[in-house]
């Protein structure tokens, strides 16, 4: 695998980063420890280092399993973290949400399970419409100083919000934000409308995830598979619902039986194509087998403009979608 700089930071990471939301199975929908592990290696011995968790993943079974993972190799990898949900069902206001005190408590729970000393990437998951960017970029800042983050990052933020945020930092000479997180694939391109410039102008890494829309781009659901169609209660899933999609479909299929190569691959080296490193969440070892294959397709001008015009996104429409949420946080809080 090959690695890349990572936006205006000094990392060198693979080209494809390894979520592992689904190392666990306290949602119910995920895979053992063995699995987890045999994934986990794969990747290595494929040239990885970019991990990716969060502390809802599994309720904190993610990260305590990545934890076991990394003992003895902690410097050969990248780790990034999140935070906003909380690692247990139905977690209080006070440790879910975005303010400094969620985020600080959130990172001592997160070292912990993760036996390590610091993260290398802090992420907010997403935003909580209560706290501002002020108070997020100094918990950063704080965290950073303390040796606990050695970089911040915004994910699933509007491009808005992160040159506001950016911009703040800079201003008061807090730790940069260093890196951006959004969803985009075929079915999902509507970032290239505003996230793809903000992060290039602010000079920000750019991770995105769900290359496959939740599986919908290999097909399998044609085939009768349910996969994150019917798990996790349809989050994080992007169905053929419209004749655009399907004809999005179509086209990957074609592409991938001229090319001889599964639809995933197809699907992530567009991904790939641009600057960004998108990251792959597999759930078995086969997944992971052929997701890491599709780092040897570089797809030809005349495929991905066909991929391109079919997937175009139609004038008006709105540029983020509300996302789902993998586990709620907390109702706004009210004044009496």
């Amino acid at each position: 695998m090959k690695h890349k700089l990572f936006g205006r930071t000094g990392l060198r990471v693979s080209e494809l980063a390894l979520g592992t939301g689904n190392f666990g199975t306290g949602w119910g929908h995920g895979a053992d420890a063995d699995t987890s592990r045999a994934i986990f290696e794969a990747y290595v011995d494929a040239g990885g280092n970019f991990i990716d968790t969060a502390d809802v993943y599994q309720f904190g079974q993610s990260e305590t399993l990545l934890g076991d993972l990394l003992q003895g190799r902690r410097e050969a990898f990248v780790l990034a973290t999140k935070f906003t949900n909380g690692a247990v069902p139905n977690a209080g206001p006070l440790v879910t949400g975005n303010s400094r005190k969620a985020m600080v408590a959130s990172v001592e729970a997160s070292l912990k399970r993760l036996k390590t000393d610091r993260i290398d990437i802090l992420w907010v998951h997403h935003p909580d419409g209560l706290t501002p960017s002020e108070e997020i970029v100094r918990g950063f800042d704080d965290l950073a100083r303390a040796g606990k983050i050695l970089y911040g990052g915004l994910s699933n933020f509007p491009a808005w919000r992160l040159a506001r945020a950016v911009t703040l930092a800079e201003l008061t000479r807090a730790v940069p934000i260093a890196a951006a997180q959004f969803e985009h694939s075929l079915v999902h391109r509507e970032p290239e409308a505003d996230l793809f410039p903000a992060s290039e102008a602010l000079g920000l890494g750019v991770v995105t995830w769900s290359p496959l829309g939740g599986g919908m781009l290999t097909g399998k659901y044609r085939r009768g598979e349910t996969g994150r169609a019917e798990a996790l209660r349809g989050k994080v899933f992007q169905a053929e619902d419209s004749a655009q999609r399907s004809a999005i479909l179509d086209t990957v299929l074609a592409i991938a039986g001229e090319r001889g190569v599964s639809p995933d691959h197809v699907a992530i080296a567009w991904a790939g194509a641009r600057e960004a490193v998108p990251m792959i969440g597999p759930r078995t070892l086969d997944q992971l087998r052929s997701n890491l294959a599709a780092t040897a397709l570089t797809l030809s001008a005349e495929e991905i403009g066909r991929l391109d015009a079919v997937s175009a996104t139609p004038a008006g429409v709105s540029l983020l979608s509300p996302l789902p949420l993998a586990h709620p946080v907390a109702a706004p809080r009210t004044v009496a």
